[in-house]
């Protein structure tokens, strides 16, 4: 956090490629692109950028009153999905020499390009716009000062030939970008690949990738799958009443969870005449962002171990590899609001294609369903190397 000393030579030296102020409270916009460009950080100060709220062009104090509501909305961008991957920012009301305004200090991202609304946002100097094609390529290339996550990290050994094209170029890329940009892109399946994410610079493609477009992802990543068993009673048994492997690219998997989970659901008969008001066994959207949870954000690194989706006569159970991660511990597991992505990259193209509503919301929401819905609240038991989750029917 800035010390008012920094914070006052800032204000002094007006706008920069790191520095912007504001006296508007509703341009979400504008807020939305300074907060990406400042984490995109084309021009590599990596030093954070810092947005001022309530300050005037000319460094002027505008006589505001900071509201909660406009902290709340500054925030949001950290987990409401319209920058992706989600930046690293904070977000404070402050009182510099009598001024009151929100300041919103933003780190440089080791992870670029980010996208708000599709679009790669920059600065140079004081101008914010949209990064070039070879802006962009600047931002893919250059020298990145943090470890990156494992998503995002080539697989050795593959080549562009692991990764279906036609898969990237009509499901993710059309969900991923701007469609103004898509209308003037010019650029190769290559280039369009490594822009997104899917290949490193030496062509080789990534964790997410794979996960979104390989041919064979349980090839490089074995665990890449969802193991479904169904059983007839309450407990583990020899007889199985159903059972099946989910492999395949992320968006038909979910897919196909989905379609897993409403085909298991036990509907209540709706009687004619004197009708019987039930609930059936489960809400669909309960299980589904469990699920999604469980595959979004496991561990997929030097595992071989799947997402299990164990289904009983009584409960459901579905266990991720992978513990608690970042930020999240045991103790504050699934509270809402709190996030940290072991995969942010693969969280980012889910939020794209439509599978997570907001970052920190699902868990939130599954509870919420299941409690409507008449069920027990789920279960979490988190250790160091698995997340399980019990959900048990209604009773």
């Amino acid at each position: 956090m800035l010390s008012d000393d920094e914070l006052r030579r800032l204000l002094r030296q007006g706008e920069a490629d790191h520095v912007e102020r504001t006296v508007s409270f509703t341009d979400r916009r504008k807020f939305g692109e300074a907060i990406c460009a400042f984490a995109n950080d084309l021009p590599d100060r990596r030093h954070q950028g810092v947005l001022f709220v309530g300050v005037r062009d000319n460094g002027d104090c505008a006589n505001v009153s900071i509201e909660e509501h406009l902290l709340q909305t500054l925030m949001g961008f950290r987990t409401d999905g319209t920058i992706l991957p989600p930046p690293m920012m904070t977000v404070r009301s402050h009182n510099l020499d009598g001024c009151a305004m929100a300041i919103v200090e933003v780190t440089p991202s080791d992870n670029p390009p980010l996208k708000y609304d599709g679009r790669v946002c920059i600065r140079i100097g004081p101008r914010r716009g949209f990064a070039t094609a070879e802006e962009e390529r600047r931002l893919i290339e250059k020298p990145r000062w943090g470890a990156l996550p494992f998503d995002q990290q080539p697989v050795l050994g593959t080549t562009l030939q692991d990764l279906d094209g036609l898969r990237f170029r009509e499901e993710y890329l059309p969900a991923a970008v701007h469609p103004d940009i898509l209308s003037e892109n010019h650029r190769s399946i290559e280039q369009q690949m490594r822009a997104l994410g899917l290949l490193a610079v030496d062509e080789q493609p990534t964790v997410l990738g794979l996960l979104l477009c390989g041919k064979n992802s349980r090839a490089w990543l074995p665990g890449a799958y969802v193991q479904f068993v169904r059983y007839p009673g309450t407990e583990i048994g020899d007889v199985i009443q159903d059972q099946k492997e989910i492999d395949c690219p992320l968006a038909e998997m979910l897919r196909r969870l989905d379609e897993v989970v409403a085909n298991n659901i036990v509907q209540p008969a709706n009687l004619s005449g004197t009708t019987q008001q039930t609930s059936p066994s489960y809400p669909v959207i309960a299980l589904q962002e469990l699920v999604r949870n469980a595959v979004i954000h496991r561990n997929y690194e030097a595992t071989s171990s799947p997402v299990m989706l164990t289904w009983y006569a009584d409960r459901v159970e579905i266990t991720s590899p992978g513990g608690p991660y970042g930020s999240v511990t045991g103790e504050t597991f699934g509270q809402p609001g709190l996030t940290d992505a072991r995969n942010p990259n693969l969280a980012s193209a889910a939020k794209a294609m439509g599978f997570v509503q907001r970052f920190g919301s699902g868990i939130p929401r599954a509870q919420a369903a299941l409690r409507a819905n008449g069920n027990p609240p789920a279960e979490f038991r988190t250790e160091p190397n698995f997340v399980n989750v019990t959900v048990r029917a209604v009773s």
